[in-house]
C-alpha cells in the first residue's frame, strides 16, 4: 500500500498500556496497542518468574520500555505519524532517544518500501500527563553474566571466551523462544537446563493478516527488543552483565553511501546509546555490552572453526527457522552463503559439506551468484542480513583461494568466478590487517577484555 495514503488514513497509534498476570511460576505481560481506525494489537510475553516482585519499580520500568520497542512491529503496518503513549512517562530526551532508535532501526524498512521521510517528520511521540517520572531505585545484588544465545557462531564464540572468565555456575544463557541449535550450544558449553532462561514472545497474528492484505511490512530492530528483554531478564535473575556477541562489522552500512544498516541495533552506536539509557532511566546495575566488539568477523570465524564440537549443531539461517522450517540451513539464502564464505579459509571443502550437506561455493544458480556479488561489494547494497563487511569478505575469499592453491585443490565454482572480478584485482594483494585486529573502542569490563584478546591471539592464520 502507499505510505502517504496510509499515514493520511491512519494518523494515530496508541500505546494504551500493559497487563501483568502471575501464572504460578511465570509472569504474563500483555501489551495493548491500537492503530486508530484500523485495529488493536495484543502481543504478549511470558517470563519465568524467578522470584521477582511484579511491583518492583525497576521491573515495571523494564516492562513499559519493552512495550516501547515492541510497538514498532505493529506501528510499521501503517506508520501513523502521531504516537500516543498513555501508560508511562517519557521526558523530551527519552522521546528523542526512542525516535532515533525507531528511525535508524527502520532504515531498511523505509528503503525497501520506498518511503521518503526524515527523523523529524516520520513520527511525533506524545505522552499522557497522568504519568510522572517514576522513582527507580534498585537494591538487588547482581553478579555473573546473562548471555543471549541464538545458536549461531558468534554467540558460541562468546560462550567459549567466557569459559575462561569466572565460573559457568554464576552465569545464565538467555534465549528468546526456543531454538534447538541455541539450546544444544548452551548444553555443550556446560550450561544445564536450569541455567538457561527462556522467556517466550508471542506475536499478535493480526499483523500477519495485515501483511497479507498489503499493509507495509519489513525489518524492525529485533536486536533492540532482545536488548531490553535480556536486560530485564538479567535483573530478574540477579545477573550483572548482559553479554552480547556483536562484532565490529555490524557498524557498516548495508547500502553504499548511506546510513541504512540492517544491523543498526547491533552497532556500537546503539550499544552505547542503550547502555546510557539503562544507566540513566532504569538504573538497576545491569551493564550491557558486546564481548566480540573488538574483533572482526573473520577472526570470529577463525576461532569458531576450531570449536569442532559445535559444528554439527550451530545454525545461522533465518529462513531455515521460518514457516514450516525449523532449525535448519535453507541453503538458498545469502546468510547461508555468507557463513560458508567466511568459514571457507579455515575449513576444507569436505568439512564445509559436513556442516551444510553441500558446498554453496559450488552453486551455479543465478540467485546465489547475485548474493555472492552483493557480498563482495559489486552491487549498491549488501544483502539485508547480518553479514560481515565487504573488506572482510573479500579478504576471506582471497585467503580461501590461497589456502586451496597451497593444498593443490580445485577451486569451487564461485571462487573461480571471484578471480575474474574487479574485487579480486583490488584485494588479492591486500595485507592481512585482521590477524592482530583489536578495536579498543568498546564497553567490555577490563577484567574480561584480556580473555577476548587471548582467544583471538591463539588463532594464527
Amino acid at each position: 500500500m502507499d505510505y502517504k495514503e496510509l499515514i493520511g488514513k491512519y494518523p494515530e497509534f496508541i500505546y494504551h498500556g500493559y497487563d501483568i498476570t502471575e501464572l504460578d511460576e511465570k509472569i504474563k505481560i500483555v501489551y495493548n496497542f491500537e492503530t486508530v481506525g484500523l485495529t488493536e494489537f495484543h502481543p504478549y510475553w511470558v517470563f519465568p518468574r524467578n522470584g521477582i516482585d511484579i511491583g518492583d519499580p525497576v521491573f515495571e520500568e523494564f516492562v513499559f520500555s519493552l512495550g516501547m520497542v515492541e510497538l514498532v512491529s505493529y506501528w510499521k503496518a501503517a506508520c501513523p505519524p502521531n504516537v500516543h503513549v498513555e501508560c508511562g512517562y517519557l521526558s523530551d530526551e527519552q522521546k528523542a532517544w526512542w525516535k532515533k532508535l525507531y528511525y535508524h532501526g527502520l532504515g531498511e524498512f523505509f528503503y525497501t518500501n520506498g518511503v521518503e521521510t526524515d527523523i523529524d517528520r516520520f513520527m511525533k511521540i506524545e505522552t499522557s500527563g497522568a504519568y510522572k517520572k517514576r522513582s527507580v531505585t534498585a537494591e538487588k545484588k547482581l553478579s555473573g553474566c546473562m548471555i543471549p544465545v541464538g545458536g549461531g557462531k558468534d554467540s558460541i564464540v562468546s560462550l567459549h571466551v567466557l569459559s575462561r572468565y569466572g565460573s559457568v555456575e554464576d552465569n545464565m544463557c538467555f534465549m528468546m523462544n526456543h531454538r534447538n541449535s541455541a539450546f544444544a550450544s548452551a548444553l555443550i558449553a556446560g550450561y544445564r537446563p536450569e541455567k538457561i532462561y527462556r522467556p517466550k514472545r508471542y506475536l499478535d497474528r493480526t499483523i500477519v493478516e495485515l501483511n497479507r492484505q498489503g499493509f507495509l511490512n519489513g525489518h524492525t530492530p529485533l536486536s533492540a527488543l532482545i536488548a531490553f528483554a535480556a536486560s530485564m531478564s538479567a535483573y530478574i535473575c540477579g545477573k550483572k552483565y548482559v553479554v552480547l556477541s556483536n562484532e565490529s562489522s555490524a557498524n557498516e552500512a548495508s547500502v553504499s553511501g548511506s546510513d541504512i544498516n540492517h544491523q543498526y541495533s547491533k552497532s556500537f552506536e546503539f550499544e552505547k546509546d542503550f547502555a546510557g539509557y539503562i544507566d540513566k532511566y532504569i538504573p538497576c546495575g545491569v551493564k550491557y555490552f558486546s564481548l566480540l566488539r573488538p574483533l572482526s568477523e573473520i577472526q570470529i570465524a577463525a576461532i569458531f572453526a576450531g570449536l569442532k564440537e559445535y559444528h554439527p549443531v550451530f545454525r545461522s539461517c533465518n529462513a531455515g527457522n521460518a514457516g514450516t522450517k525449523f532449525d535448519t540451513w535453507c541453503l538458498e539464502c545469502s546468510k547461508c552463503l555468507f557463513v560458508t564464505m567466511i568459514l571457507s579459509p579455515f575449513l576444507t571443502d569436505e568439512e564445509i559439506k559436513d556442516i551444510f550437506r553441500i558446498n554453496l561455493l559450488n552453486s551455479k544458480s543465478d540467485t546465489m551468484k547475485k548474493y555472492f556479488e552483493q557480498l563482495i561489494g559489486l552491487h549498491e547494497s549488501k544483502p539485508f542480513e547480518c553479514v560481515g563487511s565487504v573488506d572482510e569478505i573479500n579478504f576471506a575469499m582471497c585467503l580461501a583461494i590461497s589456502k586451496r592453491n597451497e593444498r593443490g585443490e580445485t577451486l569451487p565454482y564461485l571462487l573461480e568466478y571471484y578471480m575474474t572480478t574487479p574485487a579480486y584485482v583490488k584485494y588479492k594483494d591486500s595485507p592481512n590487517i585482521y590477524a592482530n585486529y583489536f578495536d579498543e573502542i568498546n564497553l567490555i569490563p577490563e577484567d574480561m577484555k584480556k580473555y577476548v584478546r587471548e582467544c583471538a591471539d591463539e588463532c594464527k592464520w
